[in-house]
């Protein structure tokens, strides 16, 4: 096999776990929180790939009766969202050489 053909096997085969797991999410979520998913994963795609694999492994467990409706994908993202917490630091670094106190004096 060629590696033009295991590439093409691989696109096929993204494709395919992409389209059942659009599926999955549409048969597990309401309109409203589909949207609101589809929001998501166009603002921040990393967190959303990371909430459809939670969203898919609740379901497979079976802690998801019915329907998610808005609100429970909000609390499901609230929940992801204390877990990877990040910490945003601004540092500032003043340039000393600019700042030059004696030149503004010079009449």
């Amino acid at each position: 096999m060629s590696n033009e053909e295991k590439a093409k096997q691989a696109r096929k085969m993204a494709e395919q776990e992409e389209i059942a797991k659009n599926t999955i999410l549409s048969q597990i979520l309401d309109q409203s929180a589909m949207a609101r998913l589809s929001n998501l994963s166009v603002a921040k795609p990393e967190k959303a790939k990371m909430v459809e694999n939670t969203i898919i492994q609740m379901a497979r467990m079976g802690q998801i009766a019915g329907k998610l409706s808005d609100e429970g994908l909000k609390q499901i993202l609230d929940r992801i969202a204390g877990q990877t917490k990040k910490t945003t630091t601004v540092k500032f670094d003043r340039r000393r050489a600019a700042i030059d106190s004696d030149s503004d004096n010079d009449n």
